[in-house]
């Protein structure tokens, strides 16, 4: 194991690219050194003040820019805005020799060999011998940019390539160069992996690498297919969006955000660097783009590309007479043949035998796709798993190649190129022959692949320190209803897993909860609440609540809204510690559920928050109870405690919701000095298990149930009442929000009580519950719930 640790590094080039990498090291607690070129001249305000370029903060100033305007951009790069502190600017020029004092060195400067060069010859001069050093570059051959450094430069020395924007894409590839030493690579593929928080994959010198050869094969092939299907882009997105697990910008509108120069530059290097390429003719360039290149119709940047907006209507560009045109909607019978099919994995049997367009679209795409990244091997890496790996982590695709023809069947790919005039790689022949039928199979709750060379099923590296529910499931569950999955973590730990639409909360996911305390109590040591989907729960069911408020089934409604109360408490009063596992979207319920935990072990993309209010209701299950707790926890002698109150107040009031789960200790939500954050996700369940663990073993001990909750009473409500008062009269808020701001100042003063009182957690509960049954009688908060089953959006009425 590698003694090697990073407290401080050096990055050179502070465009987009490299502003983002020294937010992401910031977010990890790092210390960054940033430094760039010198401004060639003043910019205006400069020359007015009469400043010269012999002023350090003007030879800063370019340095500084884009650092600003990169923390400044949305989604933010940091965790929390605080972290940019850790950051410190400067230049190539008065700074250079500070690079002395760093354990790594990252360049990202412009994308040409010359340049890159000439930075390495600088910093030679100062780089102390070991340091890493290595360059961000999308696909210039690494064995060209070592040339002439020292022995020592050169051993320490390797490619590492992060993809845009950094905090959010997790590839991370590791490219090494000539005479790169095999502990560097060991080292940052750990520590991208464990630090970074990334997918690390070690890619081979070969242009454009992993991610972006198959990326990019892949969106060329559909800019060739667009034509040859006469397909509309809006049919395209439509057919390679959601419905197959990639991101809702699918094809075109991603080509947009990225920009079409930047796909059009890696195209033409893999053209022109890969004359051997099978598919050579694919990366050539249709007319269309020749033209929209020439018309600098580059996407987002330049205000159009393939979509365009006018006004408040997007238009959309017709690839056949090139001019803009009101978009269409893209339908197709077999993708509605998908509609009742949750799972996206098991989607692509029924898409590659649709009659229609789509069905041809899908056999012709991955009868190109299967064949190409078949004959990737060797040529870009030895490791099928890695192609995957690349793909979900930079891509964004929930399912990688071989992951897709698994899916559909390896034979079943087979015949679907044969009717395009493509032939797999002879390898995937072999391993037929030789017994495997698949890609990938899952052994002991371990993930297995195929390996070329050895012709067997080998265990995929680096899986000690994750936990894959997937893998586990079938074998080690315990429990199972419509809800929820109780599945064995081993060690004495109980995993309960949300199986839900979206994760929501109803009858049957508090039904699970409750059998997993039980089964915990009984005969586990501790309870985890945690699942890798693409969110941790978007909150409760809120159909059901719809159909019980118009129905006016208000008793049904008011113990359903007790059974969720109730196991909320029953999780935070068991005898066996509760560890929550929130990541990506934690909302309402989600978050409610996750402040009740002992513990919550949350992933840093959590985006967390009660947002009842967008609904038209308050918080139900112990989300208000719980804010007006913590307020009366953090009441210090001396404080205006009506102040600390009202802060808890605007959390819930506002529909606060965090953008990362650093940004949640700031809500409250998340408790400093209790809670932890996790910045690789597939690292929560089984750190969320060790900290379940070590409780039990520290001698857990059943809380007491709390009779000493501090309310404030008329003094806190006449002060809410007062507010929201003067924001309706000011239009800040409708009427109909007021009346739900009021029933939570109501709850969370404890009512009315005539002085400063210590009442129960269940006190407040009943206030809680009482005040969310009387707002679903209310005609527009039915409205607020029926607009967001809809649209999916919050409605202001």
């Amino acid at each position: 194991m590698s003694k090697r640790r990073i407290k401080k590094i050096a990055i050179i080039g502070s465009g987009i690219m490299g502003s983002g990498i020294a937010c992401h090291f910031a977010n990890i607690g790092v210390d960054v050194l940033l430094l760039d070129i010198v401004p060639r001249e003043l910019n205006d305000s400069e020359k007015a003040r009469g400043l010269t370029l012999d002023d350090k903060v003007v030879r800063n100033r370019l340095v500084n820019d884009a650092l600003m305007a990169s923390i400044k951009s949305k989604p933010a790069p940091l965790y929390h805005p605080s972290f940019k502190d850790r950051i410190t600017t400067g230049n190539l020029e008065d700074d250079i020799a500070k690079v002395a004092h760093v354990d790594w060195i990252m360049e990202v400067v412009v994308e040409r060999l010359d340049i890159k060069k000439q930075v390495f010859e600088k910093l030679e001069k100062y780089r102390t011998p070991g340091t890493l050093i290595t360059s961000n570059t999308s696909g210039i051959p690494i064995k060209f940019m070592s040339e002439g450094r020292s022995e020592d430069f050169q051993k320490h020395f390797c490619g590492t390539h992060f993809f845009n924007p950094a905090r959010y894409l997790k590839l991370f590839e590791v490219i090494p160069g000539p005479k790169t030493d095999a502990s560097v690579l060991e080292f940052l593929n750990g520590y991208g992996e464990q630090f970074l928080g990334k997918t690390s994959v070690i890619a081979k010198d070969t242009p454009a690498f992993i991610g972006n050869r198959i990326g990019i094969f892949s969106i060329m092939s559909l800019f060739h297919t667009v034509k040859d299907l006469d397909l509309t882009i809006e049919e395209i997105d439509k057919l390679s969006g959601p419905v197959i697990g990639r991101p809702k910008s699918a094809t075109f509108r991603t080509v947009d955000v990225v920009g079409l120069d930047t796909l059009v530059h890696v195209a033409n290097g893999i053209r022109e660097n890969c004359p051997n390429d099978e598919r050579h003719e694919l990366f050539a360039l249709p007319d269309f783009i020749n033209t929209m290149m020439e018309n600098k119709w580059l996407g987002s940047k330049t205000g159009q590309g393939f979509y365009k907006k006018e006004g408040k209507d997007i238009k959309s560009l017709d690839l056949n007479s090139l001019e803009y045109r009101d978009k269409k909607s893209a339908k197709f019978g077999t993708l509605e043949l998908t509609k009742t099919i949750d799972k996206v994995i098991d989607r692509f049997k029924v898409l590659v035998k649709g009659k229609d367009k789509a069905g041809e679209f899908y056999r012709k795409s991955f009868a190109a796709l299967f064949a190409y990244v078949s004959n990737r091997i060797p040529e870009i890496t030895d490791d099928l798993y890695k192609i995957d790996d690349a793909m979900k982590a930079g891509f964004g695709w929930e399912h990688g190649p071989f992951q897709i023809w698994d899916a559909i069947g390896v034979e079943a790919g087979i015949e679907m190129m044969k009717a395009e005039g493509l032939v797999p790689n002879t390898w995937v022949n072999e391993m037929l022959a030789s017994g495997s039928s698949s890609f990938y199979t899952v052994k002991d709750g371990a993930s297995y692949v195929y390996d070329i060379p050895s012709k067997s099923q080998q265990k995929i590296p680096g899986q000690d320190s994750f936990i894959i529910l997937d893998n586990i499931r079938k074998s080690n569950e315990v429990f199972k209803n419509s809800g929820v999955v109780i599945e064995d973590l081993g060690d004495g730990i109980l995993n309960c897993e949300f199986q839900s639409k979206m994760n929501t909360i109803g009858g049957d996911v508090l039904a699970g909860l409750n059998k997993a305390v039980d089964l915990a109590e009984k005969d586990f040591d501790g309870l985890v609440i945690g699942n890798q989907g693409a969110n941790f729960s978007v909150g409760a069911n809120i159909g059901m609540i719809f159909m019980m408020a118009v129905e006016q089934e208000y008793d049904e409604l008011n113990m359903a809204i007790k059974y969720f109360q109730d196991t909320m408490m029953r999780m935070r009063y068991s005898s066996i510690p509760t560890i929550a596992a929130p990541h990506g979207m934690t909302l309402g319920g989600g978050c409610e559920l996750s402040m009740h935990a002992d513990k919550v072990v949350a992933a840093a993309e959590t985006y967390i928050g009660l947002v009842e209010f967008g609904v038209g209701v308050i918080p139900g299950g112990g989300g208000s109870k719980e804010m007006a707790l913590r307020a009366a926890d953090t009441f210090n002698k001396g404080d205006v405690e009506l102040n600390v109150l009202q802060e808890y107040f605007l959390t819930i009031g506002m529909a606060k919701v965090a953008t990362s789960a650093y940004e949640a200790f700031d809500l409250g939500v998340l408790q400093k000095g209790k809670d932890v954050v996790v910045v690789n996700k597939d690292r929560q369940i089984a750190t969320a298990k060790a900290h379940a663990r070590l409780l039990a073993d520290a001698g857990y001990t059943q809380p007491v149930k709390r009779k000493d909750v501090k309310v404030l009473g008329k003094q806190a409500l006449g002060m809410f009442l007062v507010g929201t008062d003067a924001m309706e009269a000011s239009h800040y808020i409708s009427e109909h929000d007021q009346k739900i701001a009021n029933k939570l100042a109501y709850v969370m003063a404890g009512g009315d009580l005539s002085e400063p009182t210590l009442v129960t957690e269940q006190y407040l509960l009943d206030l809680e519950r009482e005040a969310f049954l009387s707002l679903c009688t209310e005609r527009k908060t039915l409205e607020r719930i029926q607009h967001m089953l809809k649209t999916g959006k919050p409605l202001r009425n």
